[in-house]
């Protein structure tokens, strides 16, 4: 019987695979790639919905995320941030 477990419930068997992805990336010159990110990265571009999978299909999904969807993962991730911070900033203006 095969086991499936949603995407975040298989982070800590999965930890090694991760990690052999970030130094791939760190090889192909992303070298502020964390294990974090990736994981970040393949849970909110690959994994939208959080869905259940084999333990290898975790692995597959892992080995095959391309540098690609990482630069745009951190590329949508630095516009929200910088659109949350103008609306701080916003915030706070409207206080003073």
């Amino acid at each position: 019987m095969e086991q499936y477990k949603n995407v975040s419930g298989w982070r800590k068997e999965v930890a090694l695979v991760l990690r052999s992805k970030v130094e791939e990336f760190h090889l192909l010159g992303y070298k502020r790639a964390t294990e974090r990110e990736l994981w970040d990265c393949l849970v909110k571009k690959v994994w939208k919905d959080d869905t259940e999978k084999r333990l290898y299909q975790v692995v597959q999904d892992i080995f095959h995320l391309s540098t690609h969807t990482y630069t745009s993962y951190l590329t949508t991730e630095a516009y929200q941030n910088d659109d949350l911070l103008a609306s701080l900033e916003a915030l706070n203006n409207s206080t003073d």
